[in-house]
């Protein structure tokens, strides 16, 4: 398995998945915040024609997640997997779902399902959207975590990040640069400081901190606000809780050149 991301942060997200059992190769993504054009654009420069993803998994329907989801399935025939909650608020979107209503495939947000020879294990999280969920992905040899949109790390959630070989872990702001920020409005501040808005960087430490790290080898800090957050300071949170000497295995997510191809 591999993973690379096309962009992360609150101007578009999309993380690209690949496993390969020797016979098949599968790709999915996780989210498309981007314009159609544009989620086509990072897609190639990842080396990847958008008529050769399986499915496009969706965590919610916030526009930096699901904002291009319908009209990249709708052109090239995608399957889209989507809670019943997510579909539902995506349902009042000018890019209704119900124009591509063939392709959408529901799922139960406390059941595993099998998606073109994957195992994705949904991860119910807490943030301000109908039925968010996040995902392992598993493919039978390696695991993959992604969690961001989260404002807390739940019980539930740490248990269900056992035993990865990678995790995509949200590092969305540093609270003292949140609190100091005079362009976001009081409201705005308790939105995404609060337990269903987003991570700051000590709490994605201590949701990494709690989890099964046995077989842990790359953690890529995601989801970095452009305003609110320096990729040294996530990096340093995150580093705290690590064996020394295993800083290396941190990366960086950035919103414009996303991540390249990191193998699991």
């Amino acid at each position: 398995m591999r993973f690379a991301s096309l962009g992360s942060g609150s101007e578009g997200n999309a993380l690209l998945i690949e496993s390969s059992d020797g016979t098949r190769v599968t790709r999915v993504l996780v989210d498309c915040g981007f314009g159609r054009r544009e989620a086509e654009r990072r897609l190639r420069g990842a080396g990847v024609e958008p008529e050769q993803l399986d499915a496009i998994l969706v965590t919610h329907e916030h526009a930096d997640h699901i904002g291009g989801v319908f009209r990249l399935a709708r052109a090239h025939g995608i399957a889209v997997h989507l809670t019943h909650g997510t579909l539902r608020a995506a349902a009042a979107m000018p890019d209704a779902a119900g124009e591509v209503e063939p392709l959408l495939r529901v799922f139960d947000s406390h059941a595993h399902f099998d998606c073109a020879g994957l195992r994705i294990e949904p991860v119910p999280v807490p943030h301000d959207a109908r039925e968010p969920v996040q995902y392992v992905i598993d493919d039978g040899r390696r695991r993959l975590g992604v969690l961001t949109d989260l404002g807390q790390g739940t019980p539930h959630v740490v248990r269900a990040l056992a035993r990865l070989d990678a995790l995509v872990l949200e590092c969305n702001h540093d609270g003292q640069l949140l609190a100091d920020n005079p362009r976001y409005p009081a409201a705005l501040k308790r939105r995404i400081a609060g337990a269903w808005g987003h991570l700051d960087n000590r709490e994605a430490a201590r949701i990494l901190a709690s989890i099964d790290r046995s077989r842990l080898r790359t953690v890529v800090a995601a989801h970095l606000s452009r305003h609110n957050n320096r990729p040294e300071l996530a990096r340093e949170a995150l580093a705290s809780v690590l064996e020394p000497g295993s800083d290396e295995m941190i990366r960086v997510a950035d919103q414009d050149r996303g991540i390249d191809w990191i193998a699991v």
